[in-house]
């Protein structure tokens, strides 16, 4: 498949064949929805608690008798049923974050890519760099390609005076390829790519897929030499 390339000043310059492998998937909402909850929940702080019966600060004594008074029993005024006193499963530190297989991570990845190429919001940008760090240049360019909510995948460190004039504008993000997510990208409506960071998001599917067939040869070659 073919998508165009793209000036800062909107202006076609060629057409990109982009890999039917990651740009050509048909998204499933499934996939994209488990990657998206696992991104989010490891993000989370988990810095959230609440104070126990040990925390809270106050007079050990019992509040009143045992017996006689006709109310019911109470052995310290911490208890959580008393005001101002200690919560009963409340939320304590801990970490949200949980596994998610490489190969859902990766397919996630392909999946919200494709979806934009099948939206049509999805286009390869010629080059960023720009002797400029005045925001209200860049904002210009931007809008003249009329793209709303744009987020740029680059090379890391691609040009430094884009991304300081890009970082003072509202809903538009830059990342590097190695960056690149599906959270990102789906928060955006706009994907623009640039030549080298198109590189660079193969780059990542070319070294996973490595390491696959490198661990699957060393299988195959290990059951060769149990039949010899």
């Amino acid at each position: 498949m073919k998508v165009d390339i793209r000036s800062l000043d909107n202006k076609v310059v060629g057409q990109e064949e982009l890999s039917s492998d990651i740009f050509g998937i048909e998204p499933r909402k499934d996939i994209l929805h488990a990657v998206v909850k696992w991104q989010l929940s490891k993000r989370r702080a988990g810095t959230h608690a609440s104070k126990t019966i040990s925390d809270i600060m106050g007079t050990t004594k019992k509040p009143f008798r045992q017996k006689g008074t006709g109310r019911a029993r109470q052995g310290s005024m911490r208890s959580p049923q008393m005001r101002g006193g200690a919560v009963v499963f409340g939320p304590v530190v801990r970490d949200h974050g949980y596994d998610l297989q490489k190969k859902v991570r990766a397919l996630g990845l392909k999946m919200a890519l494709s979806a934009k190429v099948k939206d049509g919001v999805l286009c390869i940008v010629d080059s960023i760099k720009t002797e400029s760090v005045k925001t209200k240049a860049i904002a210009d360019k931007i809008e003249k390609m009329n793209v709303v909510k744009p987020l740029f995948i680059t090379k890391k460190d691609e040009d430094v005076n884009f991304a300081t004039a890009v970082r003072n504008l509202k809903e538009v993000d830059i990342i590097p390829a190695e960056g690149a997510n599906v959270y990102d990208i789906l928060k955006h409506k706009n994907i623009l790519i640039t030549k080298e960071g198109l590189e660079g998001i193969i780059a990542r599917f070319v070294k996973y897929q490595k390491v696959g067939v490198k661990s699957a040869d060393t299988k195959s070659s290990k059951s060769k030499k149990v039949e010899k």
